[in-house]
Order: structure tokens, then C-alpha cells, then sequence
């Protein structure tokens, strides 16, 4: 099974970029995050649909 969400850092090396611009795509709305406790996991959906947006650009 895939998983749901992946933490900060796996999703900027699956992306190839910084934390620093995961937290800005959160905040801009282009990524979806959950908070489970004190983690912030990024949605793999939302990686799934920034990337195949990318495509079309």
C-alpha cells in the first residue's frame, strides 16, 4: 500500500527542492498538509497532482 502523506523532508527530495519551498507550496495552497501531532505530512495525492500540472506548463 502507498502511503497517504510523507513527511517535509521526502516530500522536497521527491520534488528536488527545499523544505523551505514545500512550506511556501503549503502555503500558497498547491500542496495539501495534515498535522498528526507535532508532523506535518504532505498528502502523496497532492504531490501527484502538483507534478502532473507541472507537466502541462
Amino acid at each position: 500500500m502507498e502511503p497517504l502523506a510523507i513527511s517535509i523532508n521526502a516530500a522536497a527530495k521527491a520534488l528536488s527542492i527545499g523544505r523551505s519551498s514545500i512550506y511556501g507550496l503549503i502555503k500558497s495552497h498547491r500542496l495539501e498538509a495534515i498535522k498528526i501531532g507535532t508532523r506535518t505530512l504532505v498528502t502523496t495525492a497532492s504531490l501527484a497532482r502538483l507534478a502532473e500540472s507541472r507537466k502541462d506548463a
